[in-house]
């Protein structure tokens, strides 16, 4: 059993049937009534997010996630195929389950495969990639220092924005968990 008071992000909890991740979490103390908790729920098995209070002393109890490494195959319509390090043993995972994490995620990439209760419901890539950069318009001289940015297309056919001395064919380094250009590589 978890309380309220001992909210973090990431931990994971069951609330009316639901399997719910903290996204964030706030404690307030309002100088008049009882402290109480504010959170941003999302659903693990659904995706939805939703918001929520909490009073400090709740309790709920803990949901244990499995967090398994494989490796991305490939993806066949709309299944894609995970392979078990230890046992080779292929799993095929239905697109509606994985969300936006395989934007940043390429062919023989090592992935967290996450379920509950056998029931797999997404992956998580690892916090930073490598990715070459396919498709984006070509920098000026002397654009370095403005700040700017402008959209960039990845190998994995994700669009984010990048600062404008970037090129196409160049390798860039980006963080996975808010999708934001991190370094030339």
């Amino acid at each position: 059993m978890i309380s309220a008071g001992e909210f973090r992000n990431g931990i994971t909890f069951e609330l009316d049937g639901n399997v719910f991740q903290i996204v964030e979490f706030q404690h307030v103390k309002p100088g008049k009534g009882a402290a109480f908790v504010r959170t941003r729920l999302r659903n693990v098995i659904t995706g939805a997010v939703i918001e929520k209070t909490f009073r400090p002393t709740e309790k709920m109890p803990k949901a244990h996630i499995e967090r398994k490494d494989m490796q991305y195959l490939y993806n066949d319509g709309g299944l894609y195929y995970f392979m078990d390090q230890e046992t080779y043993e292929q799993m095929p995972v239905n697109e509606s389950q994985l969300g936006d994490a395989l934007k940043f995620v390429k062919e023989n990439m090592i992935v967290k495969v996450l379920s509950y209760k056998g029931s797999v419901f997404g992956i998580e890539p690892p916090n930073f990639v490598e990715l070459e950069v396919t498709q984006t318009d070509p920098g000026f001289k002397g654009d370095t220092a403005t700040g700017a940015t402008k959209p960039a297309t990845l190998e994995t056919g994700a669009t984010i924005n990048v600062p404008l001395f970037i090129n196409q064919g160049d390798m860039i380094r980006v963080d996975t968990r808010t999708g934001e250009y991190m370094e030339r590589v």
